[in-house]
């Protein structure tokens, strides 16, 4: 599970846990400019991954740097159905898949932070 925080010029995504051990990661930081937009994705999840390095991918349970045709993705999911997909750009990762509490409300939070003016 990840929690996410927005601020008025930064994207926060904290995994919650044991998931900070499994992904390598405390926190990401991500400037709203550099958020394309948010989607709920359950489907996400059957979607070839790519290798993991660092990280955990067990069935159920990815977390981590997965690389994938060139592109990183940070993926901290184990709950399929409450998956949200962020694009960035400019960024380490192209794109975060994680799993969140109430997706549909963060993908419309999110889509809202990034909309320009």
């Amino acid at each position: 599970m990840n929690i996410i925080t927005l601020t008025d010029t930064t994207l926060v995504v904290e995994p919650q846990g044991l998931d900070k051990l499994w992904s390598f990661t405390r926190k990401l930081e991500i400037p709203l400019n550099h958020v394309r937009g948010a989607t709920f994705d359950p489907g996400a999840n059957q979607e070839p991954k790519g290798l993991r390095a660092p990280g955990l991918a067990i069935p159920g349970k990815w977390a981590g740097t997965f690389n994938k045709d060139g592109d990183k993705s940070f993926w901290n999911v184990s709950a399929p159905s409450e998956t949200v997909v962020i694009e960035l750009i400019n960024e380490h990762y192209a794109r975060l898949v994680l799993t969140v509490g109430q997706p549909r409300a963060v993908v419309d939070a999110i889509n809202v932070a990034v909309q320009p003016g």
